[in-house]
């Protein structure tokens, strides 16, 4: 079926009209709010934006391979608590990093290998192990919600980082974007990815290995997962677990879903990212600005998400041979 009654919006680009909005709301801010062209508050707005486009990399594989992964901020903030907490204690560098990849190593198999091979929908299977992830490291490895990073450390030294008054967060989120983007584009493991998420069952009949490389998609998404958590403990100089309740999660998904990256798989890449998190960058930094409360800020949010959501479901509809292939 070619999405009968929907052409002319099938016809639309959603990461341009996106870029467009962003560019208009960029130019407006520039216009209407005081201080909002400073060097400072330009780089304040892409800094804001690093850990969050981060993890709407991993967020982007994941759901490119029709998936998605609820359990990345647990990982992000948990795995890094622990990390601390182990060096706060005593335990070497060396081992402490170990004991902490290892762990999101195995929940990264853990969400692959139940949804590849146990068949279990990947919303389920990652809201569980986030909220299972969250739960043991708060009540049996750490000893507080908020763990400081030991001074001295890399962790500490690494927040420090500058190059030309840049944090190294943005650089970490380019080259992180810049390495997806090859492995996206011209690796057979990436053009695997869209395979399965455009359709498994001929990817699969193509000689994909695509369990396999469902696996690898968690993984992948637990291991970018900690990157991000160890940036934000640099940035901080300590982890607070209780961003795992916060609106985060939330975000991340906009960022990928807004900037055009389609929910019913197979479509869209780094680009998309970078679309999305520029308009959500600067819409946050323009609703600071102005003080708008937190409360009305994460409303306005939710409808972009709601919205984004709605126009992917027009853009990209979802005919009855596609529902059969399997749900995230």
């Amino acid at each position: 079926m070619n999405g009968i009654g929907w052409p002319n919006w099938r016809r639309l680009n959603q990461e341009g009209i996106v870029f467009a909005i962003a560019i208009l709301l960029f130019a407006t801010a520039a216009v209407g709010l005081p201080g909002f062209l400073t060097a400072d508050n330009l780089v304040a707005i892409v800094r804001s934006v690093s850990v969050l486009g981060i993890l709407a990399l991993g967020m982007a594989v994941v759901i490119i391979g029709r998936g998605i992964d609820l359990s990345a901020v647990a990982i992000m903030a948990m795995s890094v608590a622990w990390y601390l907490q182990l060096l706060n204690t005593g335990t070497s560098d060396g081992l402490a990093f170990i004991y902490v990849l290892a762990g999101v190593l195995a929940i990264g198999l853990l969400n692959g290998f139940l949804v590849a091979y146990a068949d279990v929908p990947a919303i389920f299977v990652t809201l569980a192990t986030g909220s299972f992830v969250f739960g043991y490291v708060r009540s049996q490895l750490i000893t507080q919600d908020a763990v400081p990073v030991p001074g001295g450390h890399w962790v500490e030294l690494l927040g420090g980082v500058r190059f030309l008054d840049i944090p190294v967060e943005v650089f970490v989120f380019a080259g992180l974007a810049f390495l997806v983007f090859l492995y996206l584009r011209y690796t057979k493991w990436g053009r695997f990815i869209y395979f399965a998420g455009d359709n498994p069952v001929a990817a699969r009949n193509i000689g994909v290995p695509v369990r396999p490389m469902l696996v690898l998609r968690y993984v992948l998404s637990a291991f970018v997962a900690l990157i991000a958590g160890l940036l934000t403990a640099a940035s901080l100089h300590s982890i607070n677990t209780r961003i795992v309740n916060s609106t985060l999660l939330y975000d991340i998904v906009l960022v990928a879903v807004i900037g055009g990256i389609g929910l019913s798989g197979g479509r869209g890449g780094v680009r998309n990212v970078l679309v999305g998190a520029a308009l959500i960058g600067i819409l946050l930094n323009a609703m600071t600005i102005i003080d708008i409360p937190l409360l009305y800020q994460n409303l306005i949010k939710a409808a972009i998400l709601l919205g984004a959501i709605i126009v992917d479901g027009i853009i990209n509809p979802r005919d009855e041979q596609t529902a059969q292939q399997g749900d995230i």
